[in-house]
């Protein structure tokens, strides 16, 4: 409502609604007086199927009350509450002032929980009883849609407890990847290297995870890697972190192993989206799930 750029449609909804419901005064106060104030019940001339008539019976006293204690509830509704265009109503409420509000008692009540971590080391975090309890429950309430509710993914969204990681899995890049969000693109080399040059590529990429394919190809898909995929996945193939460019030889796929999504990935290309969290968790809910998420792939070595 506050978006609009002509004063116009604010009196024109204020004025709407006001006759709006002055008339619905009017038609039961007039409505409800006539049949009384005839004193005998008379056919309105409205008749069906020959000899059924519609008679001007009074409407019944419980009914009638219904229509005005909704007529009333409605007008001290629209008195206090927002409605009339950008009216804000007597008691001036609205949603973000609420929200604010709850934001502000939630922070009261559970911001010294998540601060008393805020400035202990990630890995201390990590290995605190405590800690893991509260990391896990904003885990669950936040990343089970992508991740999983055991955290180890689904196709598309990275394992987390494997120990492979896109962009680093130190405990201070892990934080920086949830606060900032991040976002992965593979481009499209359908078009570029041509049909036989995906073929080629997909088997030079399975050969290195030790899958048993045509020799030849391989080889002349590694002409084509060294060329094309190289920059981002490194002469070695094991991928660039500060790209966040997968390896390619721990037999470990984000989008799927197999021989028909490999060459799909390759002719089509991959976008990812991690979001970021840090402007509404806030740094010291961060830290905590960034320490957990840590956790969740040095559990065996702690």
């Amino acid at each position: 409502m506050a978006d609009f750029v002509s004063g116009f449609w604010n009196w024109y909804i204020i004025v709407l609604v006001v006759l709006s419901i002055l008339f619905c005064w009017w038609l039961v106060i007039t409505q409800s007086k006539k049949g009384q104030m005839s004193g005998e019940v008379k056919p309105t001339g409205h008749v069906w199927d020959e000899n059924i008539q519609e008679m001007n019976n009074p409407l019944p006293r419980w009914w009638l009350m219904m229509f005005y204690i909704t007529l009333a509830f409605g007008s001290i509704y629209l008195a206090l509450y927002p409605g009339l265009g950008t009216f804000q109503g007597l008691l001036g409420w609205s949603e973000t002032g609420q929200y604010d509000r709850e934001m502000q008692k939630a922070e009261e009540a559970y911001g010294p929980i998540f601060n008393k971590f805020a400035n202990q080391d990630l890995a201390a975090v990590a290995a605190n009883p405590e800690a893991q309890k509260i990391g896990k429950r904003l885990f669950s309430t936040y990343c089970t849609q992508c991740h999983g509710s055991d955290a180890r993914g689904a196709r598309g969204y990275p394992n987390l407890t494997d120990n492979d990681w896109l962009y680093g899995g130190e405990p201070e890049t892990i934080k920086t990847t949830i606060m900032e969000g991040r976002n992965g693109m593979m481009p499209a080399w359908g078009e570029i290297i041509g049909n036989e040059g995906v073929f080629n590529v997909a088997a030079y990429v399975q050969s290195l995870s030790g899958r048993d394919v045509d020799p030849v190809v391989a080889a002349k898909g590694k002409e084509i890697f060294a060329t094309t995929c190289a920059a981002c996945h490194g002469a070695d193939a094991k991928g660039t972190q500060a790209m966040g460019a997968p390896n390619l030889t721990d037999k470990i796929w984000l989008h799927g192993g197999s021989d028909k999504r490999i060459k799909e990935t390759i002719t089509k290309g991959r976008q990812s989206h991690m979001p970021a969290h840090g402007e509404f968790l806030g740094e010291a809910k961060v830290h905590l799930l960034a320490a957990y998420v840590y956790s969740l792939s040095h559990q065996k070595k702690e």
